[in-house]
């Protein structure tokens, strides 16, 4: 097993980004359940909806940002983006990537 690398600054902007957008897929998941599957509130589904999509946007910003910075190639950018779209996927993408070492000076 490849052990962890250090980030850099550039590289703690895209862990940071990946799992606030994977708390607030989460946030919103627990939302749907209390609106749809318990009819109790539609709360979390007001509050998180709009909490992830600012978080959707700015993870997609850092990690063009992060991408360029960094220079990966481009099958990582697609991972990367791609990440986004289903629920919960960005914080083990980044776990991957920090193992490759795309996160870190290289």
């Amino acid at each position: 097993m490849t052990p962890l690398q250090p980030m850099n600054k550039t590289g703690k902007l895209f862990a940071t980004m990946a799992l606030i957008e994977a708390l607030t897929w989460t946030g919103l998941l627990l939302g749907m359940f209390l609106k749809y599957v318990t009819e109790t509130t539609d709360v979390g589904v007001w509050l998180f909806g709009r909490l992830h999509g600012l978080a959707f946007l700015a993870y997609v910003v850092a990690t063009m940002m992060v991408a360029t910075r960094l220079r990966w190639p481009m099958w990582a950018l697609l991972v990367a983006l791609l990440a986004a779209i289903p629920p919960l996927v960005t914080w083990p993408v980044e776990w991957w990537f920090r193992r490759r070492g795309l996160l870190s000076d290289r």
